[in-house]
């Protein structure tokens, strides 16, 4: 199994040391489920995902989008990305749960998985901000890297 890459030969914490990599086009693509309860997914519905504080998705993106741009500045040890592109997608799925996926990309020497996972995060934590005047009992789970590309390995969730 291979070590940790963010520690030094004397065990200390490191930024990992990219130099010697060669800079490729990389993309990530990660998830997050918003679980809301019935009453509150009913009465989000019925003003079309709308709240006093705005509209719900149209925020979250926003605010999603704007954390993958900082999570150099947000992860101790994360490389510092300027992004070439991030998109967030919102949708209902049939369990009336809200899943966001979050895809961010770069031309760089280090991927963007983090970068993905933190808007894709952000993005939740700011559904749940606009909606917990409604109930705290609200669910955020299945925060997972889905896809990855252009590295030295790919990867793909099932």
């Amino acid at each position: 199994m291979p070590g940790f890459t963010h520690l030094n030969n004397e065990g200390q914490p490191t930024v990992v040391n990219v130099s010697k990599k060669n800079i490729t086009h990389r993309k990530a693509t990660a998830q997050a489920i918003v679980a809301l309860p019935e009453p509150v997914f009913q009465e989000l519905q019925k003003d079309g995902f709308t709240t006093k504080k705005g509209t719900v998705f149209q925020i979250a993106i926003i605010a999603g989008i704007m954390a993958a741009k900082k999570t150099g500045e947000l992860i101790p040890l994360c490389h510092p990305l300027g992004l070439d592109h991030c998109d967030i997608h919102i949708e209902v799925n049939n369990q009336q749960e809200i899943v966001i996926h979050c895809t961010a990309a770069v031309e760089a020497k280090t991927g963007v998985e983090m970068e993905a996972l933190t808007g894709a995060t952000v993005a939740a934590l700011t559904i749940y901000d606009m909606c917990k005047a409604l109930s705290h009992d609200i669910l955020i789970r299945g925060i997972q890297l889905m896809e990855k590309t252009g590295g030295k390995n790919d990867f793909k969730r099932a």
